[in-house]
């Protein structure tokens, strides 16, 4: 199936990465649905990716929520006709001290970054498994297998870790189903996340010396929506900082 024949389906969709690989998608001729909790960003998103209108759909919600996550997959399904593509992008990443976390910030964390994941990946992939075909992708971190001293991410360890165990375990059982299952961990990106003027002391936490583009993460993406001999992969964009410091 060539790429313009595909529908996508992205979380977080409505800024940095995932804004960033849905415009490349759309740039690709993928049909897309964005999601996001703000409609207003969703709908300046959608327009700037797709001024025709005809290749951007959007979902507005929290997609912890196992209705947004049914509105999704059920929008995506209704309007362009199946699921080719999930990209779990929506994610936050909360830095303290281990101690000084909350019951709220693990709870926080702990719905967007794994429920999310689980309500909209398990619709989904039901889709995907009724076509004989799909492929899922996971944003993760580099954090998970290299953290950095000074940068404390035990909740974003727990959560993305825990998607890249689940990438593997996906891979493995639909390898023989036709659907491909692959995770991304970027280093630290240039996105609206971090001020400006954090810039200069993140681009040293990477061995190459700056911080990342979202460009660079959705061309990883795109590496891997098209590589169909690669499953059961973590795909490291993260300037050498898994291999060490």
């Amino acid at each position: 199936m060539s790429l313009q024949e595909k529908v996508a389906v992205i979380t977080g969709g409505s800024s940095g990465l995932g804004k960033a690989i849905a415009a490349e998608f759309v740039k690709r001729g993928v049909k897309t649905v964005i999601n996001g909790r703000r409609e207003q960003s969703l709908e300046d998103a959608a327009r700037e990716i797709d001024p025709s209108g005809r290749n951007v759909r959007i979902v507005v919600g929290d997609v912890a929520a196992p209705q947004t996550a049914e509105r999704l997959v059920r929008e995506a399904v209704a309007h362009f006709g199946r699921i080719d593509t999930l990209v779990n992008n929506a994610g936050i990443f909360i830095a303290k001290p281990f101690t000084d976390y909350t019951e709220e910030d693990f709870d926080t964390v702990l719905s967007i970054n794994l429920a999310g994941f689980f309500h909209v990946t398990q619709r989904a992939a039901a889709e995907m498994l009724k076509q004989g075909a799909g492929h899922i992708i996971c944003i993760t971190t580099s954090l998970v297998d290299q953290p950095i001293a000074g940068v404390p991410s035990v909740l974003a360890s727990l959560t993305k870790g825990g998607l890249n165990a689940a990438t593997k375990s996906l891979a493995i059982e639909y390898a023989t189903k036709g659907i491909r299952v692959n995770a991304v961990a970027p280093g630290i990106i240039k996105t609206p996340m971090h001020a400006v003027e954090t810039h200069d002391f993140l681009a040293r936490l990477h061995p190459v010396g700056r911080m990342g583009e979202a460009e660079e993460i959705a061309e990883a993406v795109m590496y891997l929506e098209t590589a169909g001999f690669v499953t059961g992969e973590i795909l490291h964009v993260d300037g050498g900082q898994n291999a060490g410091r």
